[in-house]
């Protein structure tokens, strides 16, 4: 489909549902002027499991696939374990491979090709004796001020911050020109860390390149959709039920529309996916109760009209989306039950948590509660046995056992 775009369709696909792009002259000036392909690129920490709104970040790298882009992944290992240990070390690798694997299956259950998609594993360049020495350069250049603040927004915030957390933002920075790329993209979130590269890239000798932002879709309780929080994410394998009964308790408050994540998800996901499954055509039904006819929905200002005039209901637009994304989620769910080598790496990448039983603690109610002492017996010449003996042995004479009773002052 690339070969069909003309250079100025190829910049408006680039463009499509971003919320901003700095310095999108570069990008012009590669695509329109020096007629070559745009090489971006998107990293992900490898951390927590991937959940559904992966799905907003891929429609993206599908949109610039279509668009004739070079796109590169950056499977950030590094980064993973930098931002407060987020991703132990020992799991870090099979993490990056488990999330190669979803990936690839996300992009697939789009529809689009991946042939000019590539995964980078941060640690394969990021240990270079290079990268090192740019990385000394760069913190020889930015404040510790501007290190954290282009990390508040991304890097876990601790009030003794680690240094790891200052490093993060210099090295996202310089993972730019070690990749090659023109251009990063990612969630508005990491708009400071973009800023920053901007800034200091130049300060190095380095180029500086475009950003795309997405804007950030609300999670299914109302807030980020986030790994940590299970009631906020629906997770690429669960099942048609738990999705559907996730959906059911989301955040959706009749007739508003901000803040509201099934609404976002139906903006940023399932209308721009079915565009790329139909040729461009958007498309989003929501389903008939009682005998009503279903309603076919092409914008989402349509359905944001309908919904905030309360001719869509929260329960028969989450009854909706659960069918749309179960039908998404089918073939990412088929790929990873087909192959053992995709299961086998998600049980490495995340083992289950172990669960310590408590251990009993037995009562020690001494010798005096009746039947305690029992097992204290005493002998012919007055002397006791027993495991309790002393609890109950004074002395072996009077002497001794005078020494018992002397009170030290």
């Amino acid at each position: 489909m690339a070969s069909e775009l003309s250079p100025q369709e190829k910049v408006a696909l680039i463009h499509v549902n971003l919320q901003e792009v700095l310095k999108p002259e570069i990008i012009e000036d590669i695509i329109v002027k020096q007629n070559r392909p745009l090489i971006v690129y998107w990293g992900t920490a490898t951390t927590g499991r991937p959940h559904c709104g992966y799905f907003v970040p891929m429609v993206k790298l599908a949109h610039f696939l279509q668009a004739g882009c070079t796109v590169k992944v950056l499977l950030a290992d590094i980064h993973g374990f930098l931002d407060a240990l987020k991703a132990p070390i020992e799991l870090v690798q099979f993490r990056a491979e488990y999330y190669k694997h979803v990936i690839t299956s996300l992009l697939k259950a789009v529809g689009v090709p991946t042939h000019r998609l590539e995964f980078v594993l941060g640690s394969s360049y990021q240990l270079s004796a290079k990268y090192t020495m740019d990385l000394y350069r760069m913190t020889s250049a930015v404040t510790e001020h501007d290190a954290k603040k282009g990390g508040s927004e991304v890097v876990k915030q601790e009030e003794n911050a680690k240094l790891s957390g200052l490093i993060y933002p210099l090295m996202q920075a310089l993972d730019e020109e070690h990749l090659g790329v023109d251009a990063q993209f990612g969630g508005v979130d990491q708009r400071k860390i973009f800023a920053l590269a901007s800034e200091q890239l130049p300060k190095i000798g380095y180029k500086e390149r475009a950003h795309l932002m997405n804007p950030m879709v609300p999670g299914l309780a109302g807030g980020k959709m986030s790994s940590s929080d299970p009631d906020s994410k629906i997770d690429l394998l669960d099942t048609p039920e738990a999705v559907r009964k996730k959906l059911k308790k989301a955040y959706a408050v009749a007739k508003e529309v901000d803040g509201n994540g099934i609404l976002g998800f139906i903006e940023y996901v399932l209308l721009p996916v079915s565009a790329l499954k139909r040729g461009g055509k958007a498309e989003f039904v929501v389903e008939g109760y009682g005998g009503e006819k279903s309603t076919t929905y092409d914008t989402i200002e349509k359905i944001k009209d309908d919904y905030k005039a309360d001719m869509l209901t929260p329960q028969s637009i989450k009854a909706s989306v659960a069918t749309a994304l179960n039908a998404l989620l089918e073939p990412i769910q088929a790929d990873f039950q087909g192959s053992p080598e995709f299961q086998e790496i998600e049980k490495k990448a995340y083992p289950p948590l172990e669960t310590k039983k408590k251990e009993k603690k037995v009562k020690d109610k001494g010798s005096k509660y009746p039947g305690g002492a029992k097992a204290v017996e005493a002998q012919p010449d007055g002397h006791v046995e027993g495991p309790g003996k002393d609890q109950v042995n004074l002395a072996n004479g009077a002497e001794e056992a005078l020494k018992h009773l002397e009170v030290t002052s």
